[in-house]
């Protein structure tokens, strides 16, 4: 949440989410031509990525639909929360979103079962719930940062093994964009491709498509269903508890102690500790070798391994790839 709201969410927030854990791999800038349509003009891939360094947007607010197929097998009966988690990973999920400047933003998560809104306005935050009717207000720590600074950390990760190319103009939401594709190389990678379409005018990415290896169709799809760049009125970020909320209040750290990441590029590995394995986790098999036991979900593009004494770790990798990870890493 501390970053929720600021300039360098609005860039990466919105459908460029769902790449969040692959974009840490990078590219190589090819030199193939966007096959343009006539209104727009012809852009190499290298263009496209430099573009991504100058996303210039004051404001905005649109919808976004996010579809998911990880190969999450059939849960049976689950509580709300669990199927809404259940649904953003092998469903689809529709969201509505609204950014006003550095720290100024509302989400509006809608499900089956409701709706999660998630508002900033400078140093305050509010969440809500409308299935349990309870609301949490937040005083979080002001972290300013621009578009220009979130570009640069992802294109200084950029690998040079990885391949890019461009497919064309596309049209999302009624808006000209260039298709830009990534195409990692490394075995060790579940990621096929990944394709951006980048706006022409404002250098954000509308659309991101993730592609297992040697797939058609997408395993995760996130694609503004409209957007307006118009900056929205401030009563849009104004939190007004309906009635019959409870709420509560809290602070949140200005140090807050973020997962580690393991290794660089697209067979990076996300890992933390969690509390002790629980029931939550019994749909995915078990599996042990030298590093210990755990659960393991083997995903079309997400692998997670969660260790018997609470530790996860996570990639866009094969389940060897976390195995040897996590011998390399064994808690001393």
């Amino acid at each position: 949440m501390s970053a929720f709201g600021s300039r360098r969410a609005l860039r990466w927030l919105v459908p460029s989410a769902a790449a969040v854990v692959v974009i840490g791999g990078g590219a190589a800038a090819g030199t193939i031509i966007a096959n343009a349509d006539p209104s727009l003009p012809p852009r190499s891939a290298g263009q496209l990525l430099e573009d991504l360094h100058d996303v210039r947007v004051d404001g905005l607010s649109g919808t976004i639909v996010e579809s998911a197929d990880l190969g999450l097998p059939a849960l049976g009966r689950m509580g709300a929360g669990a199927a809404d988690l259940a649904g953003i990973l092998g469903g689809v999920t529709t969201a509505r979103i609204w950014q006003a400047g550095e720290n100024r933003a509302r989400v509006a998560l809608l499900t089956s079962h409701g709706e999660t809104d998630l508002i900033r306005d400078g140093a305050n935050a509010w969440m809500w719930n409308s299935t349990d009717k309870l609301g949490s207000h937040l005083t979080l720590p002001i972290v300013p940062a621009t578009p220009q600074e979130a570009a640069d950390a992802v294109l200084a990760a950029i690998d040079p093994a990885t391949g890019v190319s461009t497919t064309g103009a596309v049209e999302v939401a009624g808006r000209g964009a260039y298709e830009l594709v990534l195409h990692p190389t490394d075995p060790a990678s579940l990621i096929g491709r990944v394709s951006l379409a980048i706006d022409a005018e404002h250098h954000l990415p509308l659309r991101v498509d993730v592609y297992p290896k040697n797939a058609t169709n997408p395993a995760v799809r996130v694609a503004f269903q409209q957007i307006s760049f118009a900056v929205p009125d401030r009563e849009q970020f104004v939190f007004n508890p309906p009635p019959g909320t409870t709420m509560s209040e809290g602070n949140m750290p200005h140090r807050a102690v973020a997962p580690a990441v393991l290794g660089t590029g697209w067979t990076s590995v996300l890992t933390a500790r969690l509390p002790a394995a629980t029931g939550a986790i019994s749909f995915m098999p078990r599996v042990s070798g030298p590093w210990g036991s755990g659960h393991l979900f083997a995903g079309t593009v997400l692998s997670v391994l969660i260790t018997d004494d609470g530790r996860v770790y996570a990639g866009a990798v094969t389940p060897q790839r976390l195995y040897d990870v996590i011998s390399r890493h064994q808690p001393r």
